[in-house]
């Protein structure tokens, strides 16, 4: 059998965890070898490390145009997840290397996470486990606030926000939604009652306000201090989305100052945040290590096809997801 002369590079942490087999696919024609760092690389790094791979499978990784421009070799860039904001696109685009991405696989996992940090919320669940493990009884203290009839406001409603208004009208809630451009999303989201509004008037009215949309230049900052102040002082906000999008210093004082009840994080303007990260010193926010698609058939599912796609891409095949479809003209 002849020597596979191809290579692939993994640096996510996640990619290949839970099954061998999506391994196995990539092997089927190519060397691969994985990062034993433990976190995602620096622009740095990379630069040393990508003239000698053919593709990369990476997390949340600083793959800037430096890093990139670093290789004359490099095929394919493959995002282990739906969010390519730490991928220049542009430069993958002028140098010929595909950028592969898994946009909507985990969209099912991410909604119901973000349910459990509302419920979580709701119902105070993280403090009264606290106080019931350390042996307490305070069961007159945790007193909650039912979902039903409350109004839930979506921002952004691809895939996840989709899931996230089937839930939401499950639990007997009203459905409200800004997103850029509404006309793609009325047909479908018509099945769950959602109601189309301006940003301001979700902010206003929403009892629970939930992100869901991809960081881009338009949305870095979206929610700041002026949107916080909009928003009801029984009102609570949900970030799985991108730690960017919402201004983090705006939300500690809106959070410290009671100016809405709560907040639940699972994404940050940098990660890890550090042990001095300001909201941690608040007791009205939940907080989660950006897990919000970490499910066994999430992962697998995903890895399975970004796989097929690494393949698809170093065989000179069309993969089934592309970030920068541009790329595909300049290749043929």
């Amino acid at each position: 059998m002849p020597e596979k002369k191809l290579s692939v590079f993994v640096s996510s942490r996640s990619f290949g965890r839970l099954s061998e087999e999506p391994k196995k696919i990539v092997e089927e024609i190519a060397k691969v070898e994985t990062s034993t760092s433990g976190r995602a690389l620096k622009e740095d790094e990379l630069t040393k490390i990508l003239p000698n791979y053919d593709a990369i499978i990476v997390g949340d990784d600083d793959v800037t145009r430096k890093a990139i421009e670093s290789s004359s070799r490099l095929k394919v860039i493959a995002k282990h997840g739906a969010g390519v904001d730490n991928i220049d696109l542009k430069a993958a685009t002028e140098r010929g290397v595909i950028v592969t991405y898994i946009p909507g696989l985990n969209a099912e996992s991410v909604a119901e996470f973000t349910f459990s940090l509302i419920l979580a919320l709701a119902r105070r669940l993280v403090d009264a486990h606290v106080s019931t493990k350390s042996g307490k009884w305070e069961s007159r203290t945790f007193i909650g606030t039912e979902l039903y009839g409350k109004k839930i406001g979506i921002i952004g409603i691809g895939a996840i926000g989709n899931n996230v208004a089937r839930i939401a009208k499950g639990f007997g809630m009203d459905i409200l939604c800004w997103t850029f451009h509404p006309e793609k999303h009325r047909e479908e989201a018509k099945k769950y009652d959602v109601k189309f509004v301006d940003l301001d008037t979700l902010l206003r009215e929403s009892d629970v306000v939930t992100i869901h949309c991809m960081l881009t230049p338009d949305t870095e900052g979206l929610i700041g201090e002026r949107e916080l102040a909009l928003m009801k002082p029984s009102a609570v906000l949900i970030n799985t989305a991108r730690g960017q999008i919402v201004d983090y210093k705006a939300a500690y004082q809106a959070l410290k100052d009671k100016k809405i009840a709560g907040a639940a994080f699972d994404v940050y303007y940098k990660e890890p945040p550090g042990a001095d990260y300001p909201l941690f010193q608040l007791d009205n926010v939940v907080f989660a290590p950006h897990i919000a698609s970490y499910t066994k058939d999430a992962i697998i599912n995903v890895d399975l096809v970004q796989a097929r796609d690494v393949v698809k891409a170093l065989r000179g095949e069309k993969p089934q997801f592309v970030a920068n479809p541009d790329v595909l003209k300049k290749l043929r």
